[in-house]
């Protein structure tokens, strides 16, 4: 296909500097932690009868610059880990141990205190406690959800040697990942947990079990007929890939890459937004613009446009359909309901002109305004302000078969609106040219993403006329 370069396909992938899985990880640690901190050191200032704003404000200077050089100056190990939770408390107790001699040094500087030693004791010892507590709810909690199927990605193996195994011990250990292992492909007959079938099933397998990441430790420098093979496979289906290699010793020496703990993985098929950082930006600008939408435009016309769909036609409000979303895992879409309520609102297309659309429907998909409900779903994490188009899942389906790597578009979110739409390919697709042109557009966005692009796409959605051709197609 012309929208992808042949050597994705026709040769090994590059080892490409990637973004580790522990930049955000640390992250969120660093949150939590800096959370029971200025909780422990809130109740232990009131206990202690604290009135000052110069000695509180001191208390907490103190304790969050001593926790956070003691986070990254004096502790770098990996954050997952590869045996349990008791490892963890292991971590937590002896990070605290640090903490105690950093803070002890630096209260020497800013609080030469008589009753700082014991003030110190007391809030590190509610802040241990705090943070064994909320790291141990936060464990079950998430333990509980990857048992569920919720908010998690299905993961499949292939291979089953020591790399493989160990593999699956970090992600079963390690519940923020998001991920899942449903079991191992293995040409081997061997007693091992889970073993689904063997390599050559894996596109069936990857359909039977609804798998979102496909991680293999297969050798990628002496297989290359295989590792290809799965790099279509996954192309086509719009699941993930990572490779495993098994000298993990000498690449950790040769390569930037992305990694799990000290377990090194490469992306053969990196885009942008496989980067934690672009991930958090892109993020952080649809909860802003979402929250704006919904606060500032929806909470006002809302009333006003609920009250003439009641008028122009029985049914509720929104009309609320599954859509395919990012990886391929559905969701609810919510559109204000332009059509009279029919049983075909699944599997046709609106159409120009079609019979089913209601008089105030027309107004409100020819001004788009039926689809402002979405900014809830950018609020929830389902969509992006700006990303392709999601479809029904019977579309999806379908197109899946008739264009090749169509499910490529399924990397990344789906947009409220998106570089296809903007460039005049929206609407009906009532001829298989028009979905090609549209998945071209969205494979360039893909390919190379970039925040200034986003603001750009919204600003022709607001303001470029080409985004409204085909409106009511």
């Amino acid at each position: 296909m012309k929208y992808f370069h042949d050597k994705t396909f026709s040769q090994l992938p590059k080892l490409i500097p990637m973004s580790s899985q522990n930049t955000v990880s640390r992250l969120i640690f660093l949150l939590l932690d800096l959370l029971c901190l200025n909780l422990a050191l809130a109740l232990i200032i009131y206990h202690a009868g604290y009135r000052t704003y110069h000695v509180i404000s001191i208390s907490f200077l103190h304790g969050n610059l001593s926790w956070i050089l003691t986070y990254f100056v004096f502790t770098r190990e990996v954050l997952f880990l590869q045996a349990g939770f008791l490892k963890r408390v292991y971590r937590i107790s002896k990070r605290v141990v640090i903490f105690l001699a950093v803070a002890a040094v630096i209260g020497l500087l800013l609080r030469p205190n008589p009753t700082f030693p014991l003030f110190l004791l007391k809030y590190t010892g509610l802040f241990y406690f705090g943070q064994l507590f909320l790291y141990s709810l936060t464990y079950i909690y998430l333990k509980y959800k990857r048992s569920k199927g919720l908010n998690t990605d299905r993961v499949v193996i292939v291979g089953s040697n020591e790399t493989c195994k160990l593999l699956r011990k970090t992600i079963e250990n390690n519940p923020l990942l998001g991920e899942r292992v449903v079991g191992f492909l293995s040409w081997e007959n061997i007693d091992i947990k889970d073993v689904l079938g063997s390599p050559e099933d894996l596109e069936n397998l990857i359909i039977e079990h609804n798998i979102q990441m496909v991680y293999t430790s297969l050798s990628l420098f002496s297989d290359e007929k295989s590792s290809t093979n799965y790099i279509n496979i996954c192309h086509r289906l719009g699941v993930r890939l990572r490779f495993v290699p098994e000298n993990q010793r000498w690449l950790r020496m040769q390569i930037n890459k992305e990694s799990i703990a000290d377990m090194i993985l490469i992306n053969p098929l990196e885009i942008p937004l496989d980067n934690i950082d672009s991930r958090i930006i892109k993020r952080l600008f649809d909860l802003i613009i979402s929250f704006i939408c919904i606060v500032f435009i929806f909470s006002w016309l809302f009333p006003i446009i609920a009250l003439l769909i009641k008028l122009s036609s029985k049914g509720p409000v929104f009309f609320i359909q599954k859509r395919t979303g990012i990886n391929n895992k559905p969701f609810n879409l919510i559109k204000f309901r332009s059509m009279e309520i029919n049983d075909l609102a699944d599997i046709r297309q609106a159409t120009f002109n079609d019979p089913r659309t209601t008089k105030i429907g027309k107004f409100l998909r020819r001004t788009n305004i039926d689809e402002l409900p979405q900014f809830i779903n950018v609020f929830l994490g389902n969509m992006s302000v700006i990303g392709p188009r999601p479809h029904m899942l019977k579309h999806s389906e379908e197109y899946s078969h008739l264009i090749d790597h169509f499910l490529f578009r399924q990397y990344v979110k789906p947009g409220v609106s998106g570089w296809a739409q903007v460039s005049g390919f929206r609407g009906e697709t009532d001829e298989l040219w028009k979905m090609e042109k549209r998945f071209e557009y969205d494979v360039e966005y893909i390919e190379n993403w970039s925040f200034w692009w986003d603001i750009q796409i919204i600003w022709f959605t607001l303001f470029d006329l080409r985004s409204l051709e085909n409106g009511n197609k």
